[in-house]
């Protein structure tokens, strides 16, 4: 079940945020995502947040951060992965926004592939300052998955400077 996060939960998603980056992201120290951890926390508390929620065990598997139209991350719980959770996720905020962005690291191989399977277009390349690393800047748009006979490209186009214009680049 895919409901509202709740404050009591910050634990839970902290951890299951700080597990997922260690293991997605191999390439960066395990030291980063540790620094970052408490700074987190405090950010989760403040953003849109949407949980998956096993529901016979009433245990949070999973979450969908955003800020705006903005995708902070999908992370599932590391014995839940590969069961649909991420795409349910993704589903329940492609219902409630037009537009959505985020950044991804080139070397999250898995990653992007689910991204572009999920109709994201890559718009962009940048280099993450906080870590060095190479990333994508990636959107959707309801109109890429229509037949419409506006190309993505041109989509792209008009909502660069509207969507997650205080994300890219950052």
């Amino acid at each position: 079940m895919i409901r509202t996060f709740r404050k009591a939960e910050i634990g839970r998603v902290a951890d299951i945020w700080l597990d997922t980056n260690q293991r997605a992201h191999a390439f960066i120290s395990a030291q980063y995502w540790e620094e970052h951890f408490e700074e987190v926390k405090k950010l989760l508390l403040q953003a849109e947040l949407y949980v998956y929620e096993e529901e016979t065990r009433h245990l949070v598997q999973g979450f969908i951060g955003l800020d705006g139209d903005y995708i902070a991350g999908i992370f599932v719980a590391d014995g839940a992965q590969s069961r649909g959770i991420g795409r349910q996720l993704l589903e329940h905020v492609k219902r409630l926004k037009g537009r959505l962005c985020l950044k991804v690291y080139q070397k999250n191989a898995r990653a992007v592939a689910f991204y572009v399977k999920e109709s994201f277009h890559i718009w962009n390349e940048g280099v993450d300052d906080a870590t060095g690393e190479n990333e994508y800047f990636m959107i959707w748009k309801k109109s890429f998955t229509s037949r419409s006979s506006e190309s993505p490209a041109a989509s792209c186009d008009s909502i660069r400077g509207s969507v997650c214009k205080n994300r890219e680049g950052s």
